[in-house]
């Protein structure tokens, strides 16, 4: 049937409208997406940021609890430059074992291209200790200068943590500070210090909590690693044991890290259905697993997620 000429215009008009109409909704949900990267985010009288910040440890690794609807937001919205050098690469090798494991879904990349999370992995060289306790820091200014469509930050340590004095993590937190105070249209996510097996008294553990309650005081946004490397997935708590970062631990208190809860775990679950193999640096798959999760936890909530 042949349309009127007030019909064809009606039509055009209406086609119109919807492609305006989606236009501007995406223009809307980019800025609803600012607003939340950004936060609630203020500077005290002493200069120190705070935020609607939270922490990822090891109750965050139940990868199914994440609604795939922020897994997706996540990668619509994300712009991630994470640096780091061996033990931070738990993160990544992890995260990609997991697409084989779990399918593209959580498929990641630098560029964010074919629908993937937009990581920039090893963006800036170094880590937080190397080659110094400060130069990750005007590095990262650098880098922001140069890549303004990233919105998240993530440096890891490699062992430095351990032999940190209280002043040193002092810095460490200040710096990161002064970033989140002149950058506030970007998230920072802290971390602690890979686990060392100086257990409970050690030096590492101390300047971990010094991390953890400056991060909590401050509501800053934590990844604790260490705390992912204390608990098997069952909830099982192996810290008070000296464990180090091979998942090793002392099982009867002579000294002696004679066990391991990463392997005791993975010899009696299955490859491929309980746990899937991956190349983390220092450690066992089932490490690399925890800590893919609890990324994938991270970006949620970067991306809004409230976590439950």
């Amino acid at each position: 049937m042949k349309r009127t000429p007030f019909e064809s215009q009606s039509r055009s008009l209406n086609t119109n409208f919807k492609i305006y109409l989606m236009r501007y909704l995406k223009i809307f949900l980019s800025l609803l997406f600012i607003s939340i990267i950004t936060g609630c985010s203020k500077v005290s009288d002493n200069g120190t940021v705070t935020g609607d910040g939270f922490k990822i440890d090891h109750s965050c690794t139940k990868l199914a609890t994440i609604p795939s609807e922020w897994i997706q937001a996540a990668k619509d919205n994300l712009h991630i430059a994470y640096s780091h050098t061996s033990h931070g690469s738990q993160l990544t090798e992890g995260m990609s074992g997991l697409v084989s494991f779990k399918g593209t879904s959580y498929s990641w990349n630098n560029g964010g291209t074919n629908g993937a999370l937009d990581i920039h992995d090893y963006a800036i060289n170094g880590d937080l200790g190397n080659p110094d306790r400060t130069s990750w820091a005007s590095s990262t200014r650098n880098y922001l200068a140069a890549n303004t469509d990233v919105n998240v930050i993530i440096w890891a340590w490699c062992g430095q943590v351990s032999n940190a004095s209280e002043a040193d993590i002092s810095t460490y937190l200040n710096l990161m500070n002064d970033l989140e105070r002149d950058f506030p249209e970007v998230k920072f996510v802290y971390m602690t210090g890979h686990l060392d097996g100086t257990g409970l008294t050690g030096n590492l553990h101390l300047r971990n909590e010094q991390i953890r309650n400056y991060c909590a005081e401050n509501k800053k946004i934590l990844y604790d690693f260490a705390d992912i490397e204390c608990y098997n997935p069952d909830g099982t708590y192996f810290g008070g044991k000296k464990p180090d970062d091979a998942c090793a631990y002392d099982t009867n208190g002579d000294g002696t890290r004679d066990g391991n809860w990463a392997v005791e775990w993975q010899n009696s679950h299955t490859q491929g259905v309980d746990w899937f193999t991956c190349s983390a640096a220092h450690t066992q798959p089932l490490n690399g697993n925890q800590k893919a999760y609890a990324a994938w936890w991270l970006w949620a909530r970067l991306a809004g997620w409230n976590g439950k």
